[in-house]
């Protein structure tokens, strides 16, 4: 079993964060997603995931750095020395001068070979339940399916079907937890948990800002010079929004919990939409106009841009 430390890139002493960053950055190097069809990358990615389960655990990287568990999360047997059964009760291995040495029994050797190879022997420990290992993996979700919530369908490699509920807000590299849907458990013990990483891509048009939402908002001459309702959309759903008259592009309107709702839907973020102006092929009316127009209040775009004397 490869040494998770070794497998992560880390120290012994490295810290819980440092640990993270080198996961993610291992992670998303090896994705299968990212690696179709390269079963090297996909083997690497569940080292990586199985040794980052372990150490990101503070109980667990504990219990291996005092070497009471293997790199798999099993318990370890007990260290017998030689002495230990040389000078057991059971069958001493020593005997004083002029005595016949004691014969080997079956036990003797069950004892023996429980102990140093894992803990199946008699009295050895190793044959109580123990928990199976979560199980890492990960999920591509739709930008609006992150922020409304949905359920999508995951295919293990062996064949088996997840069905992953995604809260609403769900941020990129959120890892959800699905209880028992790991690995087995031993002897009877409760199976390991699924954990699915969700990765977001960007949207075409909508970005994320914490709870909020930002977005341009296209308008046309008219719309932005006279103002009046217009349809803009959120990931919820088209809605009317109202142009002021005279806005400029970069004008920026707020629509009040049109943003990313909270995982138990009691409160959402806000929508914030710049204003762009888009004047498109102007016909040639648009162009007689305003060759001939002379604006009551002529007005200077760019006058911060003028040379200083």
């Amino acid at each position: 079993m490869d040494d998770p430390y070794q497998t992560l890139g880390v120290a012994k002493s490295a810290s819980q964060e440092d640990i993270r960053r080198a996961y993610r950055r291992l992670a998303k190097q090896h994705h299968p997603d990212l690696n179709p069809g390269n079963a090297k990358a996909e083997e690497v990615f569940k080292k990586v995931a199985a040794a980052n389960d372990l150490l990101s655990d503070p109980e667990k990287r504990g219990r291996f750095d005092r070497g009471e568990i293997d790199a798999a999360g099993q318990e370890q047997a007990p260290r017998s020395s030689y002495r230990d059964y040389a000078e057991a009760d059971a069958g001493r291995r020593y005997s004083r001068a002029g005595e016949a040495p004691p014969s080997w029994s079956d036990d003797d050797f069950a004892d023996i070979f429980g102990s140093a190879f894992g803990g199946r022997g008699r009295g050895s420990g190793s044959d109580r339940p123990s928990r199976g290992q979560d199980e890492h993996y990960a999920l591509t979700a739709d930008f609006l399916d992150a922020v409304n919530g949905a359920t999508r369908r995951l295919t293990l490699p062996d064949g088996r079907t997840l069905d992953a509920k995604i809260p609403p807000g769900t941020a990129d590299g959120q890892v959800l937890r699905l209880r028992g849907q790991g690995g087995p458990g031993w002897n009877e013990g409760p199976p390991g948990d699924a954990m699915i990483e969700i990765h977001v891509p960007p949207h075409p048009f909508f970005r994320r800002d914490g709870q909020d939402i930002r977005m341009e908002l296209p308008v046309t001459l008219s719309e932005a010079v006279l103002g009046g309702p217009i349809e803009a959309p959120t990931p919820a759903g088209p809605v009317r929004v109202r142009i002021p008259p005279g806005s400029d592009s970069g004008t920026e309107l707020r629509l009040r919990g049109r943003g990313v709702p909270r995982h138990d839907h009691s409160s959402a973020g806000d929508l914030y939409a710049t204003l762009r102006v888009v004047i498109g092929q102007p016909d040639d009316a648009l162009k007689a106009f305003l060759r001939s127009w002379e604006p009551e209040h002529a007005v200077n775009p760019r006058p911060s841009m003028e040379p200083r004397p």
